[in-house]
């Protein structure tokens, strides 16, 4: 016997026995998004690796440790996308859709990134995000954690998530803080670790995102960032704040939050759970007004944010019963003989042309009724037709519930669809 092949690690496969939830998640996601008017984009799944070395920073976990990167024939570096935003940019530039212009953009796919592989996340993970882009005021802020905190309404979860949120101020006050904090971390430098000395001095900042409890300890008596601030941007921030009081958005203030990517400026924030067990994000952005220029277009203010559908489906199917629902057809067509099979087509066909949002399956394999129903219990589903030579005869259907106890019916092939909707419409 020939040896079998299993997925690479981290990469995993989406059974039928949750991909329903998956697309009921993905179904919210884009309901929400057109809500608000956001367009759907989509990029290639393999990108030039320089996109996200000048984008993401040299210095980060992702490039230096994560990306799955490669030659191609001709000698290109080429990267398996491990985040959105980057690309989301690159095609904006290369395709004119950001100088001078307002653009409200969404995508979902998969991301790759060669961490190690625990519950909820994964090497090969899917990505929803959303990107504004030509709006330089915080109400373009508001909007999109709005948009993201009516997720969390659509699934009923929005009392398990909780709103942290940040600035970093322009580039200009970073710059200033990063001498602040540089000399306070270099003074306490035996206290901290290999990456942390490394971060020191490449991108200090990312220090502050250190998740070493030692490293903590130090950085709980770092300075502020949100002391340094410079004007333009604590005005920023404020109005932010008093916006999101007026709405009902409740959120607190992490001076420690600075996002693990080196493009943020000026607002960040997460949607941060403790339902499943440690403290995880499941949502997360913020501004990143230089990243346009930075990658060869004309300067143009912009934010968004990102969520791991893996990490929402595992917090949902947590929290509610989202996935209980195992059940993959609302009818099931049986048939008694080669002569009913025909019928049992046509009644088939004629109930999905009739009722296309119902699932409809069929019986294929033969065998007696006993069989066939026995099989139509395991779908799930609730009702049953049951088609013979005498049905077929006299163009009548025998309608048998399977979940309710209520009794057989027969009625003519005019009104099944009738039947059948008001039969599954019942509770």
């Amino acid at each position: 016997m020939a040896k079998t092949i299993q997925a690479i690690r981290g990469m995993n496969d989406c059974l039928p026995e949750i991909s329903g939830t998956w697309q009921k998640v993905e179904s919210v996601l884009r309901q929400v998004v057109a809500n608000y008017g956001y367009q759907e984009i989509r990029t290639p799944i393999v990108e030039s690796t320089d996109l996200f070395k000048r984008s993401i920073g040299e210095v980060t976990d992702i490039v230096e440790k994560e990306m799955y990167t490669f030659e191609d024939r001709n000698g290109d570096s080429l990267t398996l996308r491990p985040e959105g935003t980057a690309s989301c940019v690159r095609a904006g530039n290369e395709h004119g859709l950001l100088y001078n212009q307002q653009q409200r953009l969404w995508y979902m796919g998969p991301m790759f990134r060669h961490e190690r592989p625990q519950k909820g996340r994964y090497r090969q993970f899917h990505q929803f995000g959303v990107e504004t882009y030509g709006i330089d005021g915080p109400d373009i802020d508001l909007e999109v954690i709005l948009l993201s905190a009516r997720f969390w309404k659509a699934f009923g979860i929005e009392k398990h998530v909780t709103l942290q949120i940040n600035t970093l101020g322009s580039n200009e006050a970073r710059a200033a803080y990063r001498d602040t904090l540089v000399e306070f971390l270099k003074a306490s430098a035996d206290q901290l670790d290999e990456d942390s000395l490394r971060r020191l001095e490449t991108n200090p900042l990312r220090v502050l995102d250190s998740k070493n409890p030692d490293v903590q300890a130090v950085i709980a008596d770092a300075p502020s960032l949100i002391d340094h601030l410079d004007e333009e941007s604590k005005a920023h921030f404020e109005t932010l704040c008093a916006r999101l009081t007026e709405v009902g958005i409740a959120y607190e203030v992490n001076p420690r939050l600075v996002r693990g990517l080196d493009y943020y400026n000026r607002t960040v924030f997460e949607w941060v759970t403790d339902s499943l067990g440690a403290q995880g994000t499941i949502c997360a952005g913020g501004r990143y007004d230089g990243l346009v220029e930075q990658l060869g277009g004309k300067a143009t203010p912009a934010v968004g944010f990102a969520m791991g559908i893996e990490r929402l489906v595992l917090l949902l199917t947590t929290l509610t019963d989202e996935g209980q629902d195992d059940s993959f057809a609302d009818v099931y067509v049986t048939a008694m003989g080669d002569d009913a099979q025909s019928y049992a087509i046509e009644v088939a066909e004629h109930l999905r042309n009739q009722l296309p949002d119902t699932r409809i399956m069929m019986h294929c394999g033969g065998g007696n009724f006993k069989k066939q129903l026995k099989r139509a219990d395991k779908t799930g589903a609730r009702l049953a037709l049951l088609l013979g030579s005498d049905e077929m005869q006299s163009r009548k259907v025998g309608v048998k519930p399977l979940r309710d106890g209520q009794e057989q019916v027969t009625v003519s092939f005019e009104s099944l669809s009738d039947t059948v909707l008001k039969l599954l419409s019942e509770k």
